[in-house]
């Protein structure tokens, strides 16, 4: 076998290798990659509930503390916790925390969850990912479901289920993440 042969052979088999790795990469990301504590918050697309859609995404909170809750309407523990994270709004929005909930309502869905927004007067951001994707981005298990992000853009907290957002113990962790230096 000729140099010039064996050398189409190495490149070919690291090209297979190369190909299997990127499918299994992209199969198996979740798997490989665990989302966790410590990890950068993953970037997302969602829309305002505006007459003219904007889309936003992670890195408009960039150096801010975020509380993200993924969440859907037809959600019951969801509609247990929103009246505390609106009491978390009112008490530490205007220290600078960022609560952005994301629905993952079906596509056409914008009605209803303005309506939901309305009935618990939430004034915090309302967000919605109709195809769902902030769920695989996240690695979810279901809603609702929330990401705590410092301002280092990483995830600080997860909370699988509703939890008392005005509670004791969360105020004090999320003010301790207030305190801290913008990057």
């Amino acid at each position: 076998m000729t140099n010039r042969r064996q050398w189409a052979v190495i490149a070919g088999v690291v090209g297979v290798l190369a190909l299997a790795l990127f499918v299994t990469a992209t199969r198996f990301g979740a798997e490989l990659f665990p989302l966790s504590i410590g990890s950068r918050a993953p970037d997302f697309r969602a829309v305002t509930l505006d007459a003219a859609a904007v889309p936003k995404g992670i890195d408009e909170y960039k150096g801010d503390v975020v509380l993200l809750n993924i969440w859907a309407t037809w959600c019951l523990p969801c509609r247990v916790e929103m009246p505390s994270m609106e009491r978390l709004e009112q008490e530490l929005g205007p220290k600078g925390l960022r609560i952005v909930a994301v629905s993952i309502d079906d596509p056409g869905m914008e009605a209803k969850i303005k309506a939901f927004r309305e009935e618990y007067a939430l004034t915090f951001e309302i967000l919605h990912d109709a195809p769902g994707r902030i769920r695989d981005q996240y690695q979810t298990t279901g809603v609702p479901e929330t990401f705590i992000i410092g301002r280092d853009g990483r995830i600080r907290r997860r909370i699988i289920g509703p939890d008392d957002w005005s509670s004791k113990a969360n105020l004090a962790f999320l003010e301790r993440l207030l305190a801290e230096p913008r990057p």
